[in-house]
């Protein structure tokens, strides 16, 4: 066992005891700690023991705050103290209480909204758009660089790829048809890289907010255990070297979503984003969808929860309940969901 995933084994017996309190919350966690290793941080030993606590239900999230925040002013004083620890423990609680919430605004505001709250005193400029221009050696491009928007530009650049999604139209469109544009609208906005730090991780919490509203719970080990291949997928979908034969490919992004959205297992291994790897044909495939988002969102619940009422995923997927109704028995007809036994005491059947 690689003692750097100690904490996700820790976490993990909250969500084979099965209860449904405990395992919301224990998602919530392991996707905030998970998010640190984008930038190679982990946790200490003393926010996971609070983690548990919270998770138990003994303490609040505000007391977790509390107490990290006053751990840390003992530790500053001290030699060994782990700076590192420090960041990744305080946006890690900072996520969890985030991810908890479900106000959410689509808008730019939201964005440095996201960025002020994870990243209060922890680095200069939170919540504020960057002022100067950068490069970042990225491995997965053996050292060289994305172009990121200029700071000049950053401000009406973040509001025309916002402007373009919220009048875009996701109805009718296919499930590989609307991941692609997912894809798209997330990678523009990174490769923006409106903030100093911390872009990825705040990009990370809005888009998972974003897709709340579209009926998707996620919370789940796909951002926890592949936060690293999340940024090296934007990386590659956002990168371009025409003397090395290398063009924008956002299909290592569309797997990390479709196993986000659908459940599915592709491989997401980093050394498959790297220029240099060599893809055999068909390697790890993506497989076409015909279902539409909106029906991917209600074939998650049912999933989850086969006696669940239409009522009670109107409310989920944030539609009205003769939508969801008009929803289901066009998956009926098109033989993604079935019904068995009576109206009162059935249960929804996925067809795979």
């Amino acid at each position: 066992m690689d003692k750097e995933k100690d904490w996700n084994l820790e976490l993990s017996e909250y969500i084979k005891q099965g209860e449904p309190n405990k395992v919301e919350k224990t998602k919530i966690w392991e996707t905030a700690i998970g998010l640190q290793e984008v930038d190679g941080l982990k946790p200490s030993k003393y926010l996971i023991k609070q983690a548990k606590e919270h998770i138990e239900g003994n303490i609040d999230i505000e007391e977790v705050k509390t107490r990290i925040d006053e751990y840390y002013e003992v530790q500053g004083s001290r030699k060994n103290f782990e700076k590192e620890n420090e960041e990744a423990d305080k946006v890690a609680v900072r996520i969890t209480e985030l991810l908890s919430e479900n106000a959410f605004n689509f808008a730019p505001t939201e964005l440095l909204n996201i960025h002020k709250r994870l990243f209060k005193d922890i680095f200069d400029g939170a919540g504020v758009y960057r002022n100067y221009n950068f490069t970042k050696r990225e491995w997965v491009l053996n050292g060289d660089t994305v172009i990121y928007a200029p700071y000049e530009t950053i401000k009406e650049t973040i509001e025309y790829d916002f402007e373009q999604e919220k009048n875009f139209s996701y109805k009718d469109l296919s499930l590989d048809e609307s991941i692609k544009h997912l894809c798209r609208f997330t990678s523009n906005i990174w490769q923006v890289h409106p903030f100093c730090e911390g872009n990825t991780r705040t990009i990370a919490v809005f888009i998972i907010k974003y897709l709340r509203t579209f009926g998707f719970n996620i919370n789940d080990e796909v951002f926890a255990d592949n936060s690293w291949y999340f940024r090296n997928s934007l990386v590659r979908a956002n990168y371009k070297n025409f003397e090395k034969n290398v063009f924008e490919d956002t299909s290592f992004l569309e797997k990390f979503f479709y196993n986000l959205l659908t459940g599915n297992k592709y491989e997401l291994k980093n050394r498959y984003a790297h220029i240099d790897y060599f893809q055999e044909e068909n390697q790890n495939e993506i497989k076409s969808s015909n279902q539409t988002l909106e029906e991917q969102a209600i074939i998650n619940i049912v999933k989850e929860n086969p006696r669940a009422t239409q009522e009670e995923i109107a409310t989920k997927i944030n539609k009205s309940v003769r939508t969801v109704k008009s929803y289901m028995s066009e998956m009926q007809n098109k033989g993604l969901i079935g019904r068995k036994n009576s109206k009162k005491n059935g249960e929804w059947i996925v067809n795979d």
